[in-house]
């Protein structure tokens, strides 16, 4: 949860900002004349390296009826949404509220372990509606029928089990086994909180840990060790290969356990993904997919990935992880008590 003071930090600013006491003098300052500089590695590639961020206001497909771009206005608006949100939930508590209503959610976490973004998503300029550009509608191309019949075939294999049943029906990062998305490819906010990162960055591998569930993808750097299509592990094979200061890299053989969009891609999938610093602040992220056994079209978007002025800390998934454990004893719980019910019903 690591953008907790980063988002404190942009409540203040903003309630400070409306309130007109930024400093004049500091808005008044002239621009600096120097060109900035893409910083460099000792062997001369851009640097990567250190804390970033992808989490976003933008949604991952423009919604219907939806323009290409934000407004100005509209920007202002979606950016004040989770100062005021973060505003009303770190408020004090009532003390002589009354208790929950018997047999209702009592919620979840507050508004400080919540990290869902604070900006849209700014990409040359423009404030994008969507993080998905191609197809142009912003939209990810329908499936295709084997697709389908896979995601019908998962839903009904899994219908035949309770959600408890036995650890495999809970989720992979539930499991502390991999979360998928945040690491990639590609590399998608999670939503939630935790879409963060820390890159380290060598000549000939980079190194990409996900905060969420700790996940470490490792890239090499150089010509391609091309893998077997029976062999998938997860995040796939991942070599990159440098376009001038632009780092292409290309990944096949993704397990089929790492969905996309719901989809488990093919033996013969293809993610191309490219990483360009455009400022001190901002890597531009450009990702594309390509499984013609699994999509209409390839589509792909651009993602901005912002450097994060904050620490990550330690995502110790198994250490103390009761949840597992929890909802398993519970659910035998519960069918023990309805096993008895039924033994005294029939007596």
């Amino acid at each position: 949860m690591s953008n907790r003071i980063t988002v404190v930090l942009l409540a203040v600013l903003c309630a400070v900002a409306a309130s007109g006491l930024i400093s004049t003098a500091a808005a008044q300052a002239p621009p600096s004349t120097t060109a900035w500089e893409i910083p460099r590695t000792a062997d001369g590639r851009p640097d990567f390296q250190g804390n970033w961020t992808n989490s976003t206001l933008t949604p991952f497909e423009r919604r219907e009826g939806t323009e290409r771009l934000y407004t100005a206005d509209e920007v202002a608006s979606l950016e004040q949404r989770p100062v005021d949100r973060f505003t009303r939930g770190t408020a004090p508590s009532d003390p002589n509220r009354p208790a929950p209503t018997a047999g209702r959610s009592v919620g979840t976490y507050n508004e400080v372990y919540w990290e869902r973004g604070t900006r849209v998503a700014l990409i040359n300029g423009e404030y994008r509606t969507s993080l998905v550009t191609r197809p142009a509608n912003g939209r990810v191309p329908a499936r295709t029928p084997e697709a389908e019949r896979l995601v019908q075939e998962r839903r009904d294999l899994r219908s035949q089990f309770g959600q408890y049943d036995h650890p495999e029906m809970r989720p992979l990062g539930e499991r502390c086994i991999f979360f998928g998305s945040p690491s990639g490819p590609p590399m998608l906010p999670v939503g939630a909180y935790n879409s963060n990162y820390l890159i380290v960055q060598t000549a000939d591998h980079l190194m990409i840990m996900s905060e969420m569930v700790h996940d470490a993808r490792i890239i090499r750097i150089g010509e391609p060790r091309p893998m077997p299509k029976s062999v998938r592990p997860y995040f796939g094979n991942s070599w990159g290969r440098w376009e001038g200061d632009t780092l292409v890299v290309e990944t096949t053989n993704i397990s089929p356990l790492q969905l996309v969009r719901g989809v488990p891609l093919s033996e013969d999938a293809v993610v191309i993904e490219r990483f360009t610093r455009v400022d001190e602040e901002t890597i531009v992220y450009e990702f594309t997919i390509d499984d013609p056994k699994r999509f209409t079209e390839p589509w792909g978007g651009e993602i901005p990935i912002n450097k994060l002025h904050a620490r990550l800390y330690e995502y110790a998934c198994h250490e103390g992880n009761y949840s597992l454990t929890g909802v398993l004893s519970g659910a035998r719980y519960q069918e023990r008590v309805e096993a008895q019910e039924s033994t005294d019903a029939n007596r």
